[in-house]
C-alpha cells in the first residue's frame, strides 16, 4: 500500500471533503461530523477501500460488529470499526441502526442462527468465530438472541471470556481457505488469523500485518537466533505474518497452500525468500 503523508487513512476517517470530528486540528477536510454508530446484522460484510462492489477488500466486519458512520451516498456508507479502527467503505444493507451490547461471542469455530430452539428448523444463518451477540433468554440447549433466533449454547462464550493459549486457536482454523483481507473462519488471510486468534484469547490487535509487527509483543534481539523461538512467537516478514507452533514450527494462512497450514519454519522462510523477502522480525508476546 502507498505511503501517504499525515494520519494513517486506513487508522483515522479523514478525506479532502469531511472528516471524524475528531480529528479537527489534525487533518484538513472542508466538514467535520460526530458520525452515528451502525451494526453489523449478517453474518460478514466486506470494508471496501472505495464504495464499488468490484472494489478490493480491505477486511471484514462481522456479525455484532459496530461500524460509525460519517457519510452515506448511493448505498453505500463510509465510516470506521470500532473494533479496530480500520476505515473503508460497506453496503449500507449490511447495518441496522439498533445497536446492542454483546453479552456473548461465538467460540466455536462455525456455528447456525436457527429460527426456532431446535436443530432440525431451517434456515439456519451460519455464524462464524467472534461474532458478537446479546443473549436474552435461553431454552434448553439454546440461547436466544436479540433481534431473534437461537444458538447452541455450548458455541458461545461471555464477552470476558478468553482462551489461555492463542495459538490452540489458530491450530484449531488449520485447514480454513485462504482469502485475502478475511478475518472470518470461513475464510482468512494471514494477519486475519492472527487478529482472529489474539481476540478469543482477549488480545486486541490491529488489523494489517505491518500494524501488527510495530504494536504487538517486544522485538526479539537481531540478528535473530531461530535456535531461540518459542510458542506463540509472531514472525513477520514484509506483508505476511505466521505463528510458532514450536521451536520449529509454523502455523500461518498463505497463498501458496491457500489455507491455514503448518510447517517447518526453515521450510517456509526458504520459499517466501525466493519472492518476498527475509524475516523482518521476530515478536514475543508478553507472558499471561
Amino acid at each position: 500500500m502507498t505511503k501517504m503523508s499525515g494520519p494513517d487513512r486506513r487508522l483515522n476517517p479523514y478525506r479532502d471533503d469531511l472528516a471524524a470530528a475528531h480529528l479537527r486540528g489534525e487533518v484538513k477536510a472542508a466538514r467535520f461530523v460526530d458520525g452515528e454508530d451502525r451494526q453489523v446484522k449478517i453474518p460478514t460484510t466486506p470494508l471496501l477501500r472505495r464504495p464499488a462492489a468490484e472494489a478490493p477488500m480491505e477486511t471484514q466486519l462481522l456479525f455484532g460488529e459496530v461500524f460509525r458512520v460519517y457519510d452515506e451516498k448511493d448505498g453505500w456508507a463510509w465510516g470506521q470499526s470500532a473494533y479496530d479502527d480500520y476505515v473503508g467503505y460497506v453496503d449500507e444493507k449490511a447495518l441496522t441502526p439498533r445497536v446492542y451490547r454483546p453479552t456473548h461471542t461465538v467460540a466455536a469455530l462455525r456455528t447456525f442462527i436457527y429460527p426456532q430452539p431446535d436443530l432440525k428448523t431451517r434456515p439456519a444463518t451460519p455464524l462464524g468465530m467472534n461474532a458478537k451477540l446479546r443473549v436474552i433468554g435461553a431454552r434448553g440447549d439454546f440461547s436466544e438472541i436479540e433481534r431473534g433466533g437461537w444458538v447452541f449454547t455450548s458455541h458461545l462464550a461471555p464477552v470476558a471470556a478468553h482462551v489461555r493459549d492463542f495459538v490452540s486457536v489458530a491450530e484449531e482454523l488449520r485447514g480454513t481457505p485462504y482469502l485475502w483481507g478475511g478475518r472470518d473462519s470461513i475464510g482468512l488471510d494471514c494477519s486475519g488469523l492472527v487478529q482472529a486468534a489474539l481476540e478469543r484469547a482477549g488480545i486486541s490487535s490491529l488489523r494489517d500485518t505491518d500494524m501488527q509487527e510495530a504494536t504487538l509483543g517486544e522485538r526479539l534481539p537481531e540478528p535473530i537466533d531461530f535456535t531461540t523461538l518459542k510458542r506463540g512467537d509472531l514472525v513477520f516478514w514484509k506483508g505476511h505474518v505466521g505463528i510458532m507452533l514450536d521451536g520449529e514450527h509454523l502455523i500461518h494462512a498463505n497463498a501458496h497452500h491457500m489455507r491455514v497450514e503448518a510447517e517447518r519454519l526453515d521450510i517456509a522462510m526458504a520459499r517466501i525468500a525466493r519472492t518476498g523477502g527475509l524475516v523482518t522480525s521476530v515478536k514475543r508476546l508478553p507472558k499471561r
